[in-house]
């Protein structure tokens, strides 16, 4: 009995000893600094849900699932429908890669590949200086160049060309999703650009050389060799220049019309969350139409959610099958 105390005692105070070792070497308080840090994420993010779903009561109680459905925005008759401004963030985001992931990642390729590396730096730097142009200042240049352009040129031009399509049907007002899409492409671009652009830059150069020693062309060699091995950095940034389309206020709300209603055309006004909640909270008088504009918020974020755990589902498969290939 006494050799088993003995033990137990020798044991507790060499695990105290290592304690106090890895104390003195900072490593206890650097796991205990950056498990707080990593702990306080995760309690920010739940108290935002908390408190959206805690404020959006009154609307979820008055509506339940039919507000996701619903296409009347009436705050006079208190009835709320979030439909058209789902619609309109997703399509206008959608617009936004669309346009800016070929312009983007031939950039990309430009920069990395073929650009001479101080023309590179230069170009990238100023790219890397887009992104932090704050939102009202390209909703302006929405407002005066591109709204004026669209209307009077953009879309009758895609009228003519592409009218018998539904989608570019209807008034030309300058204003509306498609506008909205470009400004949003613009926007996204260079986040695209510059993490594209990193994730090619890290591709090892044996791996160039390699194929190029094989007679690969350099175009073959960008396509077949880069490319792929770079693909969980340029789907990365897609996916973070999707985050920021979906959450963007003050742009989308100059240049999309505000229109509360799903039209088939890109060229109509429309609407989005973010738009919706700038717009109306400041002016919302009763309870149901602040609890109703929250509750755009929690599908906002719910959107959000959705979309980024897709995106890193996405990544996982492509990992796996790559890590599968010989």
């Amino acid at each position: 009995m006494a050799t088993l105390v003995a033990t137990a005692r020798s044991h507790a105070t060499g695990r105290v000893s290592g304690f106090v070792r890895r104390l003195r070497s900072g490593d206890a308080i650097a796991h205990t600094i950056t498990l707080v840090f990593g702990c306080g994420i995760l309690v920010i993010t739940a108290l935002l849900v908390i408190e959206l779903f805690h404020s959006s009561a009154a609307a979820r109680h008055k509506f339940g699932w039919s507000f996701l459905t619903g296409s009347t925005w009436d705050p006079v008759a208190g009835d709320f429908g979030a439909l058209p401004f789902i619609f309109g963030t997703v399509v206008t985001s959608a617009l936004a890669l669309l346009i800016s992931l070929p312009l983007s990642l031939g950039a990309a390729v430009f920069l990395s590949e073929l650009a001479p590396p101080k023309t590179s730096d230069a170009l990238a730097f100023l790219i890397e200086l887009l992104a932090a142009v704050p939102s009202v200042i390209y909703g302006l240049l929405g407002v005066f160049i591109l709204v004026p352009f669209m209307r009077e040129i953009g879309d009758p031009a895609l009228r003519g060309a592409l009218g018998f399509l539904p989608f570019f049907q209807g008034q030309s007002y300058g204003v509306g999703v498609l506008t909205a899409g470009l400004v949003l492409a613009i926007m996204v671009a260079p986040y695209i650009v510059s993490v594209s652009r990193e994730a090619l830059l890290t591709v090892p150069r044996e791996q160039r050389e390699g194929a190029l020693a094989l007679g690969a062309t350099r175009w073959e060699c960008t396509w077949q060799v880069v490319l792929p091995f770079a693909r969980l950095g340029i789907i990365g940034s897609v996916f973070l220049a999707l985050a920021r389309a979906l959450g963007e206020t003050m742009a989308v709300t100059m240049v999309i019309g505000n229109d509360p209603a799903i039209h088939a055309s890109l060229l109509a006004p429309g609407y989005s969350i973010a738009a919706v909640i700038a717009n109306e909270f400041t002016e919302a008088t009763s309870s149901l139409h602040v609890s109703a504009l929250v509750e755009l918020g929690l599908v906002l974020f719910g959107v959000t959610i959705l979309i980024n755990g897709i995106a890193r589902l996405l990544i996982l498969a492509t990992a796996r099958r790559g890590g599968a290939r010989p």
